[in-house]
């Protein structure tokens, strides 16, 4: 059997990885090892979040398909920080674990040029340095020009509750027992990594009357730029807030020995920013009490997701620690919670291309490279699908910058600094976040899209379109101006905005922060739809900053510029700091931007190789 491009892994990355090397007219074949788990949510059962929420608008933008299957299969969304500025609203919604991966195996199934097959890849055929194919468990070889793994946490994964470790996957589904250790034989530094996941409680036996009920917005929102909304808003399911409490702290602390981790029966490295329950009372002893989410699963079935309760205490604790936290005293508890351990490979071994710096043509993405979350895995795989086509089509390959995505953050940090705990994206790790916003993703990717053949015509005219509108709009708000009447000052007085003593152009009126385009559209006929007054309204409310932002990344892209030749000998260069030449043989970066930030490079490191450089006239 032949492929141009197989994908090995049907989750989040999986799928994304081999919907677009398809789309982009490659024969590209999918192994998983079981199809009813295509793009399954085994822990949270939500798409979107912090940061997370704008990378689902930018895989849409660029023609990935998480954010269409959210919007058809959700049962609450809500906007997150909605009160707060541009840069750090971020769309969360509720997602079905029954019907989203029934409808992304729906897309997998009718996707010409795409073959989904059950088996497990237990190892790789290289010859040269260069990928030529995979081999299942029952040794049938299968050759491709291009393989991209996307293998989740079923790498060697093990299930760690209390002192019992079991060798299962997710689900409890068979693992891939030698692909790792193949990998190493190939020359892949392989890392230990933990997560874990939280119980599931019954919803029937749970007292509502002791919780906070949080319902969805009653704003209709979309994670895509294409589809309109389809959901009732009226008819979302409510999640509801609970606490832990002194009671809760206690057992967790009395039995802290029976725990995975704090028992010693943990390899791996946990997520930092998503952290078991008992480490949270530990590392934050000086708070009494911490907030939890009981979150819906699906409309199928009566789970309910315990939010931030994330364990591996042997089951008798996990009772007496849920059943101390109040409206949960009587709770039936449905699946007990569990910490597991997989293998992952140092991302530092991968170009941002997401190809392997060790062997051609093979690529990785999602948590084989460290990372956690649906979001980060199926912008990785997106990505790798992509860059995996452009390179059999001899294209160079799309790199997103810093400055143009979180996307483009996530895969720079993973491939320049590394990670050896599962990373998690945040607003923080983004030096540019006020341009990376969810309302402009579209602006800022979609031609990309429509470049690698993902965005149709009719997709990239719209996007046309939409500038244009902005365009015409920004112009006629500076080239039209209010006059003081007594009904305009009156309706400025009764917002609490200054009176008008001369004409202002609208474009300076709505720089002030009360008034807002609501407010224009009352003193003048304006009729565009909402997400051009919307993007107007931004870019004049936060030009002084966007523009001080842009000045910024251009240094940056500056020095991204400046290419390093990737046979440079960092031995030859004296005066490096020892760590600094350590680093930058391991990274191997490819500009002075990505040199820069490699941690352990100091500024007068990156001095002393620029006048190397400049010296040798490279």
């Amino acid at each position: 059997m032949n492929y141009e491009i197989i994908v090995v892994g049907a989750g989040h990355a999986g799928c994304e990885a081999s919907l677009a090397a398809a789309k982009k007219n490659h024969k590209t074949l999918l192994i998983t090892g079981n199809l009813k788990n295509v793009a399954s949510m085994p822990c949270n059962p939500s798409i979107g979040g912090s940061a997370k929420g704008i990378v689902v608008r930018e895989i849409d933008a660029l023609g990935g398909q998480m954010g269409k299957v959210a919007d058809k299969t959700h049962i609450q969304i809500k906007m997150l920080n909605s009160s707060k500025g541009p840069a750090v609203r971020s769309l969360r919604a509720q997602g079905d674990k029954i019907t989203y991966p029934k409808e992304m195996l729906k897309l997998l199934q009718n996707q010409e040029n795409l073959d989904l097959m059950e088996s497990i890849v237990e190892d790789l055929i290289v010859e040269n340095n260069e990928i030529r194919g995979v081999i299942l468990k029952d040794n049938k070889k299968i050759y491709s020009k291009a393989v991209i793994l996307t293998t989740g946490t079923y790498l060697k994964s093990d299930i760690l509750v209390g002192s019992t470790r079991t060798r299962k996957g997710p689900n409890n589904e068979e693992p891939s027992m030698y692909l790792s250790d193949n990998l190493r034989k190939l020359g892949f530094e392989i890392i230990r990594l933990k997560t874990g996941t939280p119980p599931r409680l019954d919803r029937h036996t749970i007292d509502y009357s002791k919780t906070r009920r949080e319902d969805g917005d009653k704003t209709y929102w979309t994670f895509s730029f294409d589809d309109k909304p389809i959901y009732d808003i009226e008819k979302q399911e409510p999640c509801y807030l609970v606490y832990t409490n002194e009671n809760t702290h206690k057992i967790i602390r009395d039995n802290l020995e029976k725990s995975s981790m704090y028992g010693g029966y943990v390899e791996g490295v946990g997520p930092r920013y998503c952290p078991s329950i008992e480490d949270k009372v530990v590392r934050f002893s000086d708070k009494n009490r911490h907030q939890l989410f009981l979150e819906p699963e699906s409309l199928y079935y009566d789970d309910i997701y315990l939010q931030g309760f994330s364990t591996s205490m042997p089951h008798d604790v996990q009772e007496q620690m849920v059943h101390s936290i109040e409206g949960l005293e009587n709770v039936k508890i449905l699946k007990y919670a569990y910490a597991i351990e997989y293998d992952a490979i140092n991302p530092l071994q991968m170009k941002a291309s997401l190809e392997s710096k060790i062997i051609n043509n093979l690529y990785t993405a999602g948590q084989i490279n460290g990372t956690s979350g649906y979001e980060e895995a199926a912008a990785q795989g997106l990505i790798a699908g992509i860059n995996a086509a452009l390179k059999l089509e001899n294209k160079e390959p799309l790199i997103l910058g810093r400055n143009e995505a979180y996307i483009g953050v996530l895969i720079d940090d993973l491939v320049t600094k590394g990670t050896l705990e599962p990373y998690r994206l945040l607003t923080s790790r983004a030096e540019f976040r006020l341009l990376l916003r969810h309302d402009n993703a579209d602006l800022r990717l979609r031609e990309y899209g429509y470049n690698v053949g993902l965005i149709n015509q009719k997709q990239y005219d719209r996007l046309i379109y939409k500038r244009e509108k902005i365009k015409e709009l920004t112009e006629f708000l500076k080239n039209n101006k209010i006059t003081p009447t007594k009904q305009i000052n009156e309706f400025l007085t009764s917002i609490n905005s200054s009176i008008i003593k001369d004409g202002i152009f609208l474009y300076d009126l709505l720089k002030r922060p009360e008034i807002h385009m609501e407010h224009i559209k009352r003193l003048i006929n304006i009729d565009y739809d909402k997400e051009i007054l919307e993007q107007v309204e931004i870019n004049i409310k936060y030009e002084g900053y966007i523009n001080k932002t842009i000045r910024e990344a251009e240094k940056m892209i500056k020095l991204e510029n400046k290419k390093i030749p990737q046979d440079l000998d960092y031995n030859q260069i004296q005066n490096l700091a020892s760590e600094a030449r350590e680093k930058l043989i391991k990274v191997k970066p490819t500009s002075i931007g990505q040199a820069s930030r490699i941690s352990g490079v100091n500024p007068s490191d990156i001095s002393i190789l620029m006048i190397y450089l400049k010296k040798r006239g490279i």
